[in-house]
């Protein structure tokens, strides 16, 4: 079983920065695809960022890319999102999912587990 916990969110203004962290427990983070995935209110959950278990690969939603960078740190066995230039439609809570199967994915239901979210308002 995997335990994963979000950290790193809060309020900020538009065009500030946030790096929210994921840690886990149970399996190391180089043996899971790692997510990122977002869900603002009235709205289903989007994909945000992955990261492949070697970590030379990524890939980003249209919306977040070359603004958000994912990365993993095995020593730490933890995943970060780093964002930048905060726009209010970033605003959501965040969540942290792994994946066993080697391949990346982008939805939701290709994901074993998930952390409990942590919420990032980013204000105009």
């Amino acid at each position: 079983q995997v335990q994963l916990v979000e950290s790193g969110g809060g309020l900020v203004q538009a065009g500030d920065s946030l790096r929210l962290s994921c840690a886990a427990s149970g399996r190391t983070v180089s043996s899971l695809v790692m997510g990122w995935f977002r869900q603002a209110p009235g709205k289903e959950r989007e994909f945000v960022a992955a990261i492949s278990r070697s970590g030379y690969n990524t890939y980003y939603a249209d919306s977040v890319k070359g603004r958000f960078t994912i990365s993993r740190d095995n020593a730490k066995n933890t995943v970060y999102l780093q964002m930048n230039s905060l726009k209010p439609e970033d605003t959501a809570v965040y969540y942290c999912a792994a994946r066993n199967r080697i391949v990346m994915d982008t939805t939701s239901t290709g994901y074993d587990y998930w952390g409990q979210g942590t919420q990032v308002t980013v204000s105009s």
